[in-house]
C-alpha cells in the first residue's frame, strides 16, 4: 500500500503579521482541506508593535496549524527566542532552535538553521557560524547509509543557487546569499530547500545531487524563496506541498529526475560554495568532484609540469600544441590543409567551411594543434572553442537559424567539431533531438541524455570512442562507441526527412564542389560572420 503523503505548507518572512498569514492559511484549508504542518523561515517577528503577538501568546487567539518558526535574524528579534535549543512560543507556534534536525513521527526529517552568516570569531546570538555549519554536516554525512534530507530551512538564501538555472530575478546570487548555506545544502542533498528575506519568490528549477554518468542516481533538489507575508506586489509568500519521507519512499521512485532538472549550482563555484577556507571540505566535496570547475583545475595542473622549484626570471613560454605523428588534413601548418576553407583563426582554433558541406553555413570548428578529440584539449584551448561555439549560436541565430553541433571519436584522427545551421522555421529542438533518438534506436545505438552544461571530459577518458550531439539548448546526447558505428549516423540523421530533407546529401562525398564554388563560399561566409568575429577584439 503507497505511503499517504504529508500536506505542508511553507512561508516566507512573517514580520509580525500574524492575523494574515493565519487567515490565508484558513481560507486555504477551508477550500482544500487540513495540512498538516506550516514551516516559516525568514523574520517571524517583525519591529512593530507586539500588540498582535500578544493575542497568540496570551491564547486569544490561536494558530490553525502546527507552526514551527526560525529563529532571529536581526537584534531587534533576538528577546522573542529565549531558550536556544527551541520552545514553544504560543499555542501551535513552536520555535525549532538555533540548529538542528527534527524527525517527525511519520519519519519526515527537516533540518533547520536558524539567523545569518557571520565569519567574526565572536557570534552574535541572531547568526550561525562555520563551526555551526560543519558540525550539523558532521552530525548527518558521517554515516555511510546518508542520502540526504528531506526538508532544508534557513532564512538567508544559499550564495549561487542561480548558477545553471532559471533567472532569480534582480537578486544576484554570485553576490547575495550565504556560502555557508551552499555548502550545507551540498552536503546535505534536501529534496527541498526554503528560504526567504530578500522579499521575492523564486522557485528554482529542480537540480540533480549527483554526477551523471559517474555516480548513481540520486535524488533532485527544489530550491523555493518565498516573499514577506501581506507584501503589496502579492508576490507569492506562501508553497503548498505533498511529501512522502524519503524513508519510506522505493529507491527507484525517489531518484526519478523531472524533465526539468538542471546540473547542481554549487558544483561550479566548488571552491568558494566551501567557504573561504573557513570550512574543510570534507571528501565527497575533494575539488576532483566539482563538475565544471574540473577544466580549468587540469589546465592549471598540466601548466605547474616541469616548472623549476626556483622561480624562473624570464615569464612562462605558451606551450606548443601536440604535433601529429604523420600527415594530418586538419593541422594548419599542415601543407595537406586546404587552406581556401579556412574562415577564421584564432589563437587555439580555426573555423573552416566542411567540404561537401550540408549546407553552405556547414562549418567546422577545429583545434590549430593535433589534438583528436575534444576529451584530449588543453583548457585554453576548451575555452576558446566554447567562445566559437556561442559566437556561431549568436550568429545563426541572428540569420533565423539554430545550429545543432556533433563529434565522432571514431576512425578520425584530428578533432572535428561539426557545426550544422537548421532553419528555425524547418523544426524545433525537440524534434531535432527526437530525430537522433528515434535513428539510434533504429540503429541499435545507445543515446544517453546527459545534462546540458555537463563536460564530456568527465564521461570519456582520452583515446575513447565516442558520438556526442549538442543541442542549440545545451543538451547533449552521447554514445560510447564499442565496436562499431555508422561514419555518417551525425549527417544522415540532420539530412533526414524529419530535419533538413535532403537526404541525397548523407554522404559528404556525393555533395562535392568546385574549388571555385567553395572560394566563392568561403568569402561570403566570412564577410558575413565578421560582425560577430571575436578575434578581431583581442
Amino acid at each position: 500500500m503507497a505511503q499517504k503523503p504529508l500536506r505542508l505548507l511553507a512561508c516566507g518572512d512573517v514580520e509580525g503579521k500574524f492575523d494574515v498569514l493565519f487567515n490565508r492559511v484558513r481560507a486555504i484549508q477551508k477550500k482544500s482541506g487540513n495540512f498538516d504542518l506550516l514551516l516559516c523561515v525568514g523574520n517571524f517577528f517583525g519591529t512593530t508593535p507586539d500588540a498582535e503577538w500578544e493575542e497568540y501568546k496570551t491564547g486569544i487567539k490561536k494558530a490553525p496549524i502546527q507552526t514551527y518558526v526560525l529563529g532571529a535574524n536581526n537584534q531587534e528579534t533576538v528577546k522573542y527566542f529565549q531558550d536556544v535549543d527551541g520552545c514553544e512560543l504560543a499555542e501551535n507556534i513552536t520555535y525549532l532552535g538555533r540548529k538542528g534536525i527534527f524527525t517527525g513521527s511519520s519519519g519526515l526529517q527537516i533540518v533547520y538553521l536558524s539567523g545569518t552568516e557571520s565569519l567574526n570569531e565572536l557570534v552574535p546570538g541572531y547568526s550561525f557560524s562555520p563551526k555551526d555549519v560543519s558540525s550539523l554536516r558532521t552530525m548527518l554525512c558521517s554515516t555511510s547509509q546518508f542520502k540526504g534530507v528531506d526538508i532544508l530551512l534557513t532564512s538567508p538564501w544559499p550564495k549561487y543557487v542561480g548558477n545553471f538555472g532559471n533567472s532569480s530575478g534582480e537578486v544576484d546570487t554570485k553576490k547575495c546569499g550565504s556560502a555557508l548555506i551552499s555548502s550545507l545544502a551540498t552536503g546535505l542533498k534536501p529534496r527541498y530547500h526554503f528560504a526567504a528575506l530578500e522579499k521575492t519568490y523564486y522557485e528554482r528549477l529542480p537540480y540533480r545531487n549527483h554526477i551523471v554518468l559517474q555516480e548513481n542516481a540520486q535524488h533532485a533538489t527544489r530550491f523555493i524563496a518565498l516573499a514577506n507575508v501581506g507584501n503589496p506586489e502579492k508576490k507569492k509568500y506562501l508553497y503548498a506541498f505533498s511529501i512522502v519521507p524519503m524513508k519510506l519512499m522505493d529507491a527507484a521512485e525517489l531518484v526519478k529526475q523531472p524533465p526539468d532538472v538542471t546540473e547542481n549550482p554549487y558544483r561550479k563555484s566548488g571552491k568558494e560554495a566551501s567557504v573561504g577556507k573557513q570550512i574543510p571540505a570534507p571528501e565527497e566535496e575533494s575539488a576532483c568532484q566539482y563538475f565544471f570547475d574540473l577544466n580549468e583545475k587540469q589546465g592549471r595542473k598540466r601548466s605547474s609540469i616541469g616548472r623549476d622549484s626556483k622561480s624562473s626570471p624570464h615569464p612562462k613560454q605558451p606551450r606548443k600544441p601536440p604535433q601529429p605523428p604523420g600527415p594530418c588534413w586538419f593541422c594548419l601548418a599542415s601543407p595537406e590543409v586546404e587552406k581556401h576553407l579556412v574562415v577564421n583563426i584564432g589563437t587555439h582554433c580555426y573555423l573552416a567551411l566542411a567540404k561537401g558541406g550540408l549546407s553552405d553555413d556547414h562549418v567546422l570548428i577545429l583545434p590549430i594543434g593535433h589534438y583528436q578529440s575534444v576529451v584530449e584539449l588543453s583548457a585554453e584551448v576548451v575555452e576558446e572553442v566554447e567562445k566559437y561555439k556561442a559566437t556561431l549560436r549568436r550568429f545563426f541565430k541572428s540569420r533565423g537559424k539554430r545550429c545543432v553541433l556533433f563529434e565522432r571519436n571514431f576512425k578520425s584522427h584530428h578533432l572535428q567539431l561539426q557545426v550544422v545551421p537548421v532553419p528555425l522555421s524547418r523544426c524545433t529542438t525537440d524534434d531535432i533531438k527526437d530525430a537522433f533518438i528515434t535513428q539510434a534506436q533504429e540503429q541499435q545505438i545507445e543515446l544517453l541524455e546527459i545534462p546540458e552544461h555537463s563536460n564530456i571530459k568527465q564521461i570519456a577518458q582520452p583515446g575513447a570512442a565516442y558520438f556526442y550531439v549538442e543541442l542549440d539548448t545545451g543538451e547533449k546526447l552521447f554514445h560510447r562507441i564499442k565496436k562499431n558505428f555508422p561514419l555518417q549516423f551525425g549527417r544522415e540523421v540532420l539530412a533526414s526527412e524529419a530535419i533538413l530533407n535532403i537526404p541525397d546529401k548523407s554522404d559528404w562525398r556525393q555533395c562535392q564542389s568546385s574549388k571555385e564554388e567553395e572560394e566563392t563560399l568561403a568569402r561570403r561566409f566570412r564577410k558575413d560572420f565578421e560582425p560577430f568575429d571575436f578575434t578581431l577584439d583581442d
